[in-house]
């Protein structure tokens, strides 16, 4: 049986295991083998939904003759989770919803198909807010999912690790997989990522596929890796991204070997400090930000200062823009073509108000009611197309007053750290809706953002910063956030957190 040391377990990186792998240290299906007796011992955090064991080790098994033979591929023999937006052939995808609980497709995403080519083993399908609609976790079908963490002011409490990617930052929080994919249309990959202490990308919009992914808002939705550093984030994306004519927004652009540029020096760089962003920001996150500049300023990167007047009305948009788009997206789901379908109807109404209603979830029911009311023939001018006309200018602003002067803009990920279940639970709507203020300004404009580990609060948790670059530019936002992870040495402080012991017993 492989034994790793309890270093190894908070330590085994992409680019570690690599190395495992071609030494012959150990192989993939130990390590898949290892990975799945893991999940079976932490099913408590219920971070996965699915497992299909026999399929895991029988592609392990494959990807070890495969690099006995000589093949080079850049996941080769990897263990990986995937986010259960991501369809995957003949095995179950569910969006975490009643509605697709038994929906299994018989096609992949562009996504999990780019990295099946690069040689990725799957270990299964994690837990997320039902159809991405939610900021903790809480929302699936399958149950809350938890974090191995625990705050130091109240050990006995369990802590939702954010929302929708809550199952795929749990996993790779937990060691129950090497790196996961995931998804962002408000903020769904980084924040996360921030209450996990992982690195989170949001890529530029079209950079990643949306082909084969369960649909919540699409000029929003974007798929992106949560990993353990930023190296494992540039060494996933580089895997995930790339053009899809199956996908009409995807971008025909080339896609970078982001590794290669991550330790190139960021002197003369010019980093934008967004005022509107700081504004009754708490003591805590005050300092954490001025720590980042200090280290980037000491790295030859000039801070500037920046006003961008649009900011506030970039939520308001994106809850106006979003439910209409999944109002419309979700429409699909009647009862008749696939999906749930409700028993003893006996008009096709009935059918479809009786299965819609069943096999939906209470927050998806509120975001469908309000993207229809905001796309009503009373509301679509008043709503819905003020919403788009703020959104072109909020995009303008940012061309006008950011981009033009700085190469990268930094603000903290969210205002809070993780919370607990009974916190979330307490929470109304728009509490959790406000837990994207500051991601949703990438999805927005259709920018990248990059979630980075850099402190802990006071209560002991991770707490992370963000880097939003202009379009395309991913390879200045690693570049940043390479030097910001190495001055943090979040790895370091990490080993005080509070954990679970189940999660590393072997």
């Amino acid at each position: 049986m492989l034994k790793l040391d309890y270093e190894m377990k908070n330590n085994l990186t992409i680019s570690a295991a690599r190395k495992g792998l071609a030494s012959g240290e150990f192989s993939s299906f130990e390590l898949t083998k290892y990975y799945l007796d893991k999940i079976e011992q932490n099913v408590d955090l219920n971070a996965f939904v699915t497992i299909d064991r026999e399929k895991s080790l029988l592609a392990a098994q494959k990807a070890d003759k495969e690099i006995a033979g000589g093949t080079d591929l850049p996941l080769l023999g990897i263990p990986i989770a995937i986010k259960d937006l991501f369809c995957t052939n003949g095995i179950r995808t569910t969006a975490c919803s009643k509605m697709l609980y038994d929906f299994v497709p018989r096609y992949e995403s562009t996504v999990t198909q780019n990295l099946l080519n690069d040689g990725a083993v799957f270990l299964g399908k994690t837990n997320m807010d039902e159809f991405a609609m939610g900021s903790a976790n809480i929302t699936s079908c399958f149950g809350p999912c938890f974090l191995p963490f625990r705050k130091k002011s109240n050990p006995t409490s369990k802590l939702v690790p954010g929302g929708s990617s809550g199952g795929s930052a749990s996993s790779v929080a937990s060691d129950l997989c090497v790196a996961a994919t995931a998804s962002d249309t408000g903020g769904s990959i980084r924040q996360p990522a921030s209450f996990s202490g992982l690195v989170g990308i949001k890529p530029t919009y079209g950079l990643c596929s949306r082909w084969g992914m369960i649909s919540f808002a699409s000029s929003f939705d974007q798929a992106g890796p949560i990993t353990k550093t930023v190296e494992d984030a540039g060494i996933m994306l580089k895997s995930m991204a790339g053009f899809d004519p199956k996908d009409s927004t995807s971008a025909n652009t080339n896609i970078p070997d982001y590794q290669k540029c991550l330790g190139r020096p960021i002197k003369g760089l010019k980093i934008g400090i967004v005022a509107e962003f700081m504004d009754g920001l708490s003591q805590e996150n005050l300092e954490l930000i001025e720590r980042a500049c200090s280290w980037l300023k000491d790295n030859g990167c000039e801070i500037i200062d920046l006003s961008l007047r649009t900011i506030p009305y970039a939520l308001p948009a994106y809850y106006i823009i979003a439910p209409a788009e999944a109002s419309s997206n979700l429409a699909r789901y009647d009862g008749v073509r696939y999906g749930y379908r409700a028993d003893g109807c006996k008009t096709v109404d009935e059918l479809f108000v009786k299965s819609r209603s069943e096999g939906f979830g209470e927050e998806v029911k509120r975001r469908i009611m309000t993207g229809t009311y905001v796309l009503s023939a009373g509301c679509y001018d008043a709503y819905y197309l003020k919403a788009l006309k703020i959104r072109e200018i909020i995009n303008i602003d940012l061309q006008t007053n950011a981009f033009s002067k700085v190469d990268a803009i930094l603000l903290i990920t969210t205002t809070r750290t993780a919370f607990s279940i009974e916190e979330s639970n307490n929470m109304t709507p728009i509490e959790m809706y406000l837990s994207d203020v500051f991601t949703v300004t990438a999805n927005i404009a259709g920018l990248p953002g990059i979630s980075i580990p850099v402190g802990l609060s006071d209560d002991g948790l991770p707490m992370g910063v963000q880097l939003i670059g202009n379009k395309f530019q991913e390879e200045i936002l690693f570049r940043i956030a390479y030097v910001l992870e190495k001055c943090a040495n979040f790895r370091e402080l990490k080993k005080s957190i509070l954990v679970e012991d189940t999660v590393y017993n072997e």
